[in-house]
């Protein structure tokens, strides 16, 4: 099966590095247009941009200042043209400890909800009003398994709003299904990121590859593949569903 995203302009948020980067060059490989965005490290996404097989266009965005999140899809549509999908890989994991003062405790807390999870939602609902007149979009969330079976202490929030993210995705899959909006979720494990090494630094790379079933971490290029194919729209039928790519750490 060859899958030919050559018609397709497709947002990837979080694009300059780890999975969103994968997933770009997974797309970028299969014809697709694809919209990079990224927060900070513009040195990065120009480096993708140049490599990429087809043309990219840099889509720049804090989402931590939701001011600056509100109105950025319809002005990518009014910059670039029609967009057919959209990747919300982007997140933060901030590590706080359970007894740290409750004032920093709470910073990091609403911080990593503004990215998580209310800058996909605010990313996500102006997609579909623009989707919902052409009777298509693709909406492709990445949560994590820490939505499924919880994280340690110090990754509560993080734990939290990639739960969100699922039920939030669930819901707009079942209600806008007959509008031609098609919502799916990946759920992956440890993945070789930066994210995940911040982790490992932590707890250290044994931890993460004794809590797995394969013999090596699940890299970005692991993941890529199944977005690919639902961005390809043979897969709509399983709009609403979760696909877990965990190296079996978590089954259910």
């Amino acid at each position: 099966m060859k899958i030919d995203l050559s018609d397709q302009r497709i947002l990837v948020t979080g694009a300059s590095r780890g999975i969103g980067k994968g997933i770009a060059e997974q797309l970028s490989d299969s014809g697709a247009e694809v919209l990079l965005h990224f927060n900070s490290n513009l040195e990065a996404a120009k480096a993708l941009q140049q490599s990429l097989k087809n043309p990219a266009h840099l889509a720049p965005c804090d989402l931590a200042n939701l001011e600056q999140v509100k109105g950025w899809i319809p002005e990518l549509i009014k910059t670039h043209g029609k967009i057919d999908a959209i990747v919300n890989n982007a997140g933060i994991a901030i590590s706080i400890p359970d007894n740290a003062p409750t004032e920093e405790w709470t910073s990091a807390w609403l911080k990593t909800m503004d990215v998580n999870i209310n800058a996909l939602a605010i990313i996500t609902k102006e997609f579909i009003e623009y989707a919902r007149k052409n009777k298509s979009g693709r909406i492709i969330n990445i949560s994590s398994r820490a939505a499924f079976r919880g994280d340690t202490p110090d990754y509560l929030a993080y734990a939290a709003s990639k739960a969100a993210i699922v039920s939030y995705t669930r819901s707009i899959a079942r209600y806008y299904g007959k509008e031609g909006i098609k919502a799916f979720i990946i759920a992956p494990g440890f993945t070789r990121t930066d994210m995940a090494q911040d982790f490992m630094d932590q707890y250290g790379e044994e931890y993460a590859l004794n809590d797995i079933a394969l013999n090596e971490l699940t890299e970005p290029k692991d993941i890529a593949p199944m977005v690919t194919l639902l961005c390809s729209g043979l897969a709509d039928h399983a709009t609403g569903c979760t696909i877990d790519i965990n190296a079996g750490s978590y089954v259910h």
